[in-house]
């Protein structure tokens, strides 16, 4: 539906979009780690490392398999959480996801808020991610990201079946 972008500071970047479906489905499909390569919009999220839960929950960790110009892993601590409204997690250079979910309609759309947050990294890497440009890489694959959860949640149950391989 639509979708807007709103940068929040120096060290921070915000994306938001309105998706016609309920709060609880969006949140659902974050929430799980294995969703999380299909739903990424950067290119940068390859695979849920082996051993990640089937459900994010406040304080659980999970590994992604990435790859941004060579292959690492990286491990993520679900660092916010209330069910169905709110899910964030961070790394390790503290700089942080979070998705925020606020129902509209009556609860048949949702506004989907994503923050790419780095308040809370060491400055020296803030500046080093503004050089390289992260902000407006990351608002463009988090715009992308946005998109493609629209597209999960609407797809059509049998088609996500496919993609997902299940």
């Amino acid at each position: 539906m639509g979708i807007g972008t709103v940068d929040r500071g120096q060290r921070a970047v915000t994306v938001e979009r309105t998706i016609p479906a309920p709060a609880h489905r969006l949140f659902d499909l974050v929430a799980d780690p294995a969703m999380h390569p299909l739903i990424d919009g950067s290119g940068t999220v390859k695979a849920v490392a082996d051993g990640a839960p089937h459900r994010l929950a406040p304080g659980v960790r999970f590994g992604m398999a990435m790859r941004i110009g060579t292959h690492y892993r990286i491990t993520n601590t679900v660092v916010e959480f209330e069910e169905g409204r709110l899910l964030a997690w961070d790394h390790m250079g503290r700089a942080r996801w979070r998705y925020r979910f606020e129902p509209l309609d009556g609860g048949r759309s949702t506004r989907v808020v994503e923050t790419w947050d780095y308040s809370t990294a060491p400055r020296w890497l803030g500046l080093a991610l503004g050089v390289l440009g992260f902000r407006r890489r990351n608002r463009r694959g988090m715009e992308r990201t946005l998109e493609r959860l629209e597209a999960q949640v609407t797809a059509r149950p049998e088609a996500r079946r496919t993609e997902t391989g299940a």
